[in-house]
């Protein structure tokens, strides 16, 4: 039997719940204080996935940033970055991305359709697999992970992805960096969407830390426990 990765998602939010508002420009919600504690799960996670529309949108780099973090996960035989992945259906990607050109090893998980046209633009800068006809079982995308090795893995988005990945059960911990910020606006991107989570609007989720990073709240749930 695969052991599935241990699943952290990762989000930095508005009090009212945007990861970003509707301006071109990226919102930036974390202090420095915050985005070296990302830093940090970054470097102890085996992996880091995002979505398709997030790298289009962002086109973050996705690294370990500290060199002191790096070089330890170097002396505890693990590449000094985390894989990186990113999920899509389409195929739709460019090879001149950020994510691409930076850091170690990159896995692209697409479906059957788009395998070829994914391999034809990225060459070599990725790995690409299918996890089969579609990728509405993300439990088929967190095998394929464990058949890599990855025993956490850090999904630092989009919204879409958070929200099929809680619906499903499918994680472990959540990580909310609280900003305080509002942004109020109904098109702007948010970390859920509508869903039939486990449990309904009443099962309480176990909370494992709260702690204020100078601005910012920071707090860490556990949703599969769920009262």
């Amino acid at each position: 039997m695969i052991a599935r990765p241990y699943v952290v998602l990762s989000a930095a939010m508005t009090v009212d719940g945007y990861l970003d508002d509707a301006s071109p420009e990226r919102l930036l919600l974390s202090n420095a204080a915050d985005f070296d504690r990302v830093d940090q799960v970054r470097a102890q996670s085996d992996a880091i996935l995002i979505g398709a529309t997030t790298v289009r949108k962002d086109n973050p780099r996705l690294l370990v940033n500290s060199d002191e973090r790096r070089a330890k996960r170097v002396a505890d035989g693990k590449s000094a970055y985390p894989l990186k992945v990113t999920v899509t259906r389409t195929g739709d990607l460019s090879a001149d991305l950020n994510f691409w050109h930076h850091g170690g090893k990159k896995l692209v998980i697409t479906v059957d359709d788009a395998v070829e046209k994914v391999r034809t633009t990225l060459g070599d800068l990725a790995d690409v697999v299918s996890v089969g006809p579609d990728l509405r079982d993300w439990g088929l995308v967190l095998d394929e992970l464990g058949r890599r090795n990855v025993g956490q893995l850090m999904v630092e988005g989009g919204g879409t992805i958070h929200t099929q990945l809680m619906a499903a059960d499918l994680a472990d911990e959540v990580h909310l960096a609280i900003a305080p910020l509002l942004v109020g606006q109904p098109g702007a991107a948010r970390f859920l969407g509508a869903a039939d989570y486990p449990g309904g609007s009443t099962a309480r989720m176990k909370v494992l830390e709260v702690r204020a990073i100078d601005d910012m709240v920071f707090v860490r749930y556990a949703p599969k426990e769920r009262g």
